[in-house]
């Protein structure tokens, strides 16, 4: 039975889950529905000429004990799909967000992760956010979920329920060490950084 969490709870992962040592993050957002008839909705979402889908991309980043991003390498996403150290496999892009179910996973082997690595902050920003005058007030059903694959059970699950008009980025949630356990955040703030990059130097 998967716990639904409301923003700002925290709760254990692998104390109550003991033995889990590979997960599965699942993010997804859907399009807000555009009007039909075309107008300032249609042309956003392509319904008008030359309109582009709102491109969400989720990313992690890899802190050290200071909340500090190392390097560059530490950042995964769809440039950089895979952790040196093998722990963090991000599956890919979604350019459009369509469709039930989740958008990204990411699949995190607890174990593996370096004892270096405190925290893993998982973001999701819109490509190109600034250049298309587009942000998350046009994107709905934003979630995160934490399953275990070797079950399928979804084992965690927050709805990002907030008022993210104007904001570009998403701080959706953490993973982070305590003692020998893993525990969840769920976060679910908006900032105004118009790339992933900007984030990553929020971070650095």
């Amino acid at each position: 039975m998967a716990i639904n969490l409301q923003k700002g709870q925290r709760v254990d992962l692998t104390k109550g889950n003991p033995g889990l040592s590979k997960i599965m993050v699942g993010l997804g957002w859907d399009p807000v529905q555009q009007n039909k008839g075309g107008g300032l909705f249609g042309s956003l979402f392509g319904g008008g000429s030359g309109g582009a889908n709102v491109d969400c991309d989720a990313s992690v980043l890899m802190l050290d004990e200071n909340g500090k991003v190392k390097g560059n390498s530490d950042v995964i996403y769809f440039g950089n799909l895979k952790s040196r150290d093998g722990s963090i496999q991000h599956t890919g892009d979604n350019l459009t967000g369509d469709g039930a179910g989740d958008d990204e996973q990411i699949f995190v082997e607890l174990s593996r992760v370096p004892a270096a690595v405190h925290k893993l902050v998982f973001i999701v920003n819109i490509y190109d956010a600034v250049k298309r005058k587009q942000h998350f007030g046009m994107i709905q059903n934003a979630f995160i979920r934490i399953v275990n694959p070797s079950s399928n059970e979804t084992l965690l699950h927050y709805n990002l329920t907030d008022n993210y008009n104007g904001m570009t980025s998403l701080i959706v949630g953490e993973l982070y060490r305590h003692g020998q356990e893993w525990k969840f955040g769920a976060i679910g703030s908006g900032t105004s950084a118009g790339s992933l990059g900007e984030v990553v130097k929020s971070y650095s």
